[in-house]
């Protein structure tokens, strides 16, 4: 049987050999793990380079800490990167590269107890699937930022409080009972950026709408609309316009009233904001007069 540790042993062993540059690799990452790792780094090692993942969910369910950042801040050899898409766990130390299952966690590393079965096996840092990965990472990640950090754990947090098993939920499940309620899908992604601040109401809004979509953080503004429209495909009340048909204000107000028990007056108004969403983020223009959202783009 697996000695307790023995995951983190090697990953301390790995830190301690360590010169120049270390690459930290993990889509989980907490932060007194993340701490102990930078303790078992020399001093000759000049930049750490640390890429993860922040999601909404996985944040409130405890199993990744944005407040990692704050460590970026007391020990200026590192710098944290966000690759929203990440999966792989590597721990490259100059020729030396640990490769496996295990992430930067108390129970992936064994530094609680009942810990995860993982591994960790060693492969030359020129291994060309290394070089791939890390290749792939390098174009894709994006460094991050305080304000990424903040907006994530306020979404966590609102996931906790609204529902507290939200992370053991199926996808499906997650989504059920949401409707956008922002009015200005145009002001959500540069909120999403840090480059625009709004009203308590309005980011109110705003943080509902990312929290309940789980938003990754880190996204550009393209992967950003694809995960809205993709979200918004998956409401009930819209899938006779995903089929390809038209859908008008008045057939989409009584679907969301048999769907949701909503009132006409919250019907009314989810219909407008679903309409406005669909014509910023999604391929869907509306008509005039008693209006139809149909498939395509309006010219001017």
């Amino acid at each position: 049987m697996t000695e307790p540790g023995h995951i983190w042993r090697q990953i301390e062993e790995l830190m301690a050999g360590a010169h120049g540059q270390v690459t930290l690799v993990a889509p989980f990452i907490k932060r007194e793990v993340l701490a102990a790792t930078l303790f078992a780094l020399p001093a000759t090692v000049e930049d750490i380079e640390c890429i993860t993942r922040w999601v909404p969910e996985e944040v409130a369910a405890g199993v990744s800490d944005p407040e990692i950042i704050e460590l970026a801040e007391e020990d200026k050899r590192l710098r944290i990167a966000l690759c929203p898409s990440l999966h792989a766990k590597l721990y490259l130390t100059g020729e030396r590269c640990l490769i496996g299952s295990a992430n930067l966690t108390g129970k992936a590393t064994g530094r609680v107890p009942n810990a995860n079965i993982e591994i960790l096996v060693e492969a030359p840092a020129a291994h060309p699937e290394v070089v791939r990965v890390l290749t792939e990472i390098e174009a894709r990640a994006v460094e991050a930022t305080p304000h990424m950090a903040d907006l994530v754990r306020r979404q966590a947090d609102l996931l906790k409080e609204h529902r507290p098993a939200a992370s053991d939920q199926p996808r499906e499940e997650t989504l059920q009972g949401w409707y956008p309620v922002t009015r200005r899908p145009e002001a959500i992604y540069p909120y999403y950026c840090g480059r625009a601040q709004f009203g308590r109401s309005v980011e109110a809004a705003i943080l509902r709408d990312l929290a309940l979509i789980g938003m990754p953080a880190g996204l550009s503004e393209t992967e950003f609309s694809d995960v809205i429209e993709g979200r918004l495909r998956e409401i009930p009340a819209l899938q006779a316009l995903v089929a390809g048909n038209r859908l008008s204000n008045v057939e989409l107000q009584h679907a969301l009233q048999e769907q949701t028990g909503m009132t006409d007056e919250q019907a009314r108004r989810t219909t407008e904001t679903i309409a406005a969403w669909l014509r910023h983020f999604g391929r869907f223009y509306t008509d005039v007069g008693t209006w139809e959202i149909r498939h395509g783009q309006e010219l001017h």
